[in-house]
């Protein structure tokens, strides 16, 4: 990787190392965190998968990487993977497609 990458792999490895500001609330966000992948109404699986579509919809690089390994530790293959990432692009997509109608209320508005 370039000297001068603005994503840098190894700071997954450091993530943890965010709680030194806060120590407190850095423990409260990780245990949040862990709980919320535990199984439950969800399995741990499906909520690797929502999270890597997720990941996807927020362009968050470290994300991907984390949520990538854990849908296929989870059992996840490719073409589900996939698929979430499509289901998330398709919500992503028409949530930017229907704020158009607020152009074209406008639009009208003006012209009329």
């Amino acid at each position: 990787m370039p000297d001068n990458a603005y994503y840098d792999p190894e700071h997954l490895d450091q993530f943890e190392d965010i709680t030194e500001g806060s120590p407190e609330l850095g423990e409260k966000f990780f245990d949040y965190y862990g709980e919320v992948f535990e199984d439950g109404a969800l399995t741990a699986r499906e909520k690797a998968l929502i999270a890597l579509a997720v990941s996807h919809v927020v362009q968050c690089p470290y994300c991907i990487d984390v949520y990538t390994d854990a849908s296929l530790e989870k059992g996840a293959d490719l073409e589900q993977m996939t698929e979430a990432v499509h289901v998330a692009t398709a919500i992503r997509g028409g949530a930017s497609l229907v704020h158009g109608v607020q152009m074209m209320e406008q639009v009208k508005e003006k012209m009329m």
